[in-house]
């Protein structure tokens, strides 16, 4: 092959597979000069047959052709990609006529929506407005009837307190060796003469519905009507819990419509209810409560001076009944033993608002040797017995003389574990909680 074919090869393979081409001359052994050309093989660890050599150079050769195909399609492209990048910066359009109408129709339609969206927006702004306004009205309505409220609320309870004075004006005072005390008039007082059969309002469902209390406010004060029920389940170390039943009709198939948590745990089934506030004893203490029912609040307390408490004098069933609360037709009391009393029942009337006590009344009935006890028109009355279907009322003591006598009026435990016995003046009955059963006693008192 001559010299410039073998360099034009050796060009051509160089350059088209990028592979290293060596080329030398030197004089062979007769003196002439001789060109020598060296190709590495990519893939051949040997030299092939000549038809071999011309294969691998033809397949070379349709790579170096494959490589300018692409290399011309990548400019054609990088052409184009220029021509538009020019057309773009200079401000010539895009692309062809349906192409800017189709963006003038977006642009359009974008700048509807924009305004609708402002519409919208500003009628939000007046409906907000007019929210507003109403919001003020409606707080400003809101103001003025809570303020009729309070005003109907003092109202009331200005009536009844008239009610009250009338009351204690129908009762006239009966002359002690001390002090004039209210015991009864001729007209509604007397002395308690019948009680009759038990009337099951309910039963508890629970076991800490065997010991308990119920009671209703003689005295309703708004919100609360004579149909307002209050309950106590108390047997528990922690009793807290009030249940308040707006009508007797949801007392009577339990669906309280209010649970009260009160501050304080309680003891003893001695509580009352009396002019809208809850009266108990403070749990493992000698210290009376008064919680308003209407705000949820302590509004007093006050410690009874020397009273036993938490199993010291408790009434002969037990459950810590050592100072148990009443109430009558003059107010509200206390019923509790002394250690100077020797366990004999000290009776105590309170100021319903302080809880100061007023006066105090030592009578010479052992606390622990009757079952429980209320009053009626300033007179205790005291129950034989728990437990026995056939109790009695065995003694009352008299605070507008200062005197007790036995007696023997018949009383029904008809389910024979009786845990409070509680006077409601309103209704002139007996409330009382007979093992899991609230039950009720018609009365009547013999005229003065």
């Amino acid at each position: 092959m001559p010299a410039v074919q073998l360099l034009l090869l050796a060009c051509l393979v160089g350059g088209v597979g990028a592979r290293t081409a060596q080329f030398q001359k030197a004089n062979d052994r007769s003196g002439r000069c001789q060109y020598t050309f060296s190709v590495a093989s990519p893939s051949e660890s040997s030299c092939p047959e000549q038809g071999q050599a011309m294969s691998a150079i033809q397949e070379l050769q349709r790579d170096s052709s494959e490589q300018r195909a692409t290399l011309q399609s990548t400019e054609a492209r990088l052409s184009s990609l220029e021509a538009l990048l020019h057309r773009l910066t200079s401000g010539q359009p895009a692309g062809p006529l349906e192409t800017q109408q189709g963006l003038q129709s977006e642009l359009e339609a974008l700048r509807r929506e924009r305004e609708q969206l402002e519409t919208q927006t500003r009628e939000l702004e007046s409906a907000y407005s007019n929210l507003v306004r109403d919001k003020s009205a409606l707080e400003e309505e809101k103001r003025r009837l809570q303020a009729e409220n309070e005003d109907l609320a003092r109202r009331l309870e200005s009536s009844s307190q008239e009610v009250a004075s009338l009351r204690r004006g129908q009762c006239p005072q009966a002359h002690s060796s001390s002090q004039d005390v209210p015991s009864g008039s001729r007209e509604e007082c007397g002395e308690l003469v019948w009680v009759g059969e038990p009337i099951t309002l309910r039963t508890a469902e629970t076991i800490t519905g065997k010991y308990g209390v119920w009671m209703r406010d003689p005295q309703a004060a708004f919100p609360y009507t004579q149909e307002t029920t209050w309950r106590i389940d108390t047997v528990g170390t922690d009793v807290r819990q009030v249940f308040e039943y707006d009508l007797i009709r949801q007392f009577t198939q339990g669906y309280p419509s209010k649970v009260h948590v009160l501050p304080r745990p309680l003891e003893s089934t001695g509580a009352v209810v009396y002019r809208g506030s809850l009266y108990f004893q403070a749990a493992e203490s000698r210290t009376v409560l008064r919680y308003d029912l209407r705000t949820e609040t302590l509004k007093a307390e006050k410690e009874i001076p020397g009273a036993g408490y938490h199993g010291q004098f408790p009434y002969s069933w037990g459950g810590y009944t050592d100072i148990d609360l009443a109430v009558d037709e003059i107010g509200l009391w206390v019923i509790y033993s002394t250690e100077a009393a020797k366990g004999a029942i000290v009776l105590s009337k309170l100021n319903p608002e302080t809880l100061e006590l007023e006066r105090t009344w030592e009578t010479n009935i052992r606390k622990q040797s009757v079952a429980n006890a209320f009053i009626i028109c300033g007179t205790l009355y005291t129950v034989s017995s728990y437990s026995s279907p056939d109790a009695t009322v065995n003694f009352a003591y008299d605070t507008g003389t200062g005197s007790s006598k036995a007696l023997t009026v018949p009383f029904k435990n008809r389910y024979k574990y009786s845990s409070m016995i509680d006077y409601n003046p309103l209704e002139r009955k007996l409330f009382a909680w007979d093992n899991f059963n609230m039950v009720s006693y018609d009365i009547k008192l013999s005229r003065m």
